[in-house]
């Protein structure tokens, strides 16, 4: 069952917070890399196609606080699926966001490939071609129809218009006590008064700049390497 929700964008320090949950006792945390080391997780998502009821249960099996796409996209589903779960909306500056969500999509799971990858490349990008329905339908909820992660991020007057209607949908559709806007700069302060967790003593908040690991990561799965996260091993 979930316990913390998040509704923030990719690239606004969802992979910190996955490290920050995890050693609050919140976790595990579902995030991207989650479907990336376990590609058989993709047909956890393929069920949000359908249009019908999501048993959220079932998608989420295992973990106790989300992060990232695609959990994050559906926050609203989730927090009323789960209504003592808190909320955190993670934010920062909508431009350098901007930048990375194109770096993200440059070198991400999306990039073009040649056809005579390795075995575990192969494994790996051929679940994100699974999952891509999934994602096209998030980003198209996000940014407008027509925008997809194949053609690139809108230009970037669109894609921060549709940061600020997302922070704004976020904080009118739930109540204060609820909710926690936050930027992972901040540190541990503000997130453990407001899940009411003791500030880990002498431990600075996890600072992880999650681009570069995806980047790192596929540059090792095209030369031939094992795909690792991160984080450390999760659920299975």
């Amino acid at each position: 069952m979930l316990h913390v929700i998040g509704a923030g964008l990719p690239r606004t320090g969802t992979s910190s917070m996955k490290a920050a949950l995890e050693r609050l006792g919140v976790g595990p945390c579902y995030h991207m890399f989650e479907i990336l080391t376990k590609p058989d997780h993709v047909d956890r998502w393929l069920p949000v196609l359908s249009g019908e009821p999501v048993d959220w249960d079932e998608v989420l099996d295992g973990y106790r606080s989300t992060q990232d796409w695609p959990a994050s996209h559906f926050w609203r589903e989730q927090a009323a699926a789960y209504p003592g779960a808190k909320v955190v909306l993670t934010v920062r500056d909508p431009h350098g966001w901007y930048l990375s969500m194109r770096q993200l999509i440059a070198n991400g799971p999306g990039r073009d490939l040649p056809d005579d990858l390795p075995e575990p490349a192969a494994t790996v990008f051929g679940s994100m071609r699974r999952l891509a329905p999934v994602m096209e339908l998030i980003v198209a909820s996000t940014f407008g129809e027509g925008y997809s992660f194949r053609t690139g991020m809108p230009e970037e007057e669109v894609a921060v218009a549709a940061f600020h209607r997302h922070v704004a949908a976020v904080k009118e559709s739930l109540p204060a006590d609820r909710l926690l806007v936050f930027d992972v700069r901040e540190g541990w302060e503000p997130l453990c008064r407001f899940l009411d967790v003791a500030v880990p003593s002498g431990e600075p908040f996890p600072h992880l700049n999650d681009s570069e690991a995806i980047k790192k990561t596929m540059e090792r799965l095209v030369q031939g390497g094992d795909i690792t996260s991160p984080f450390g091993p999760g659920p299975a």
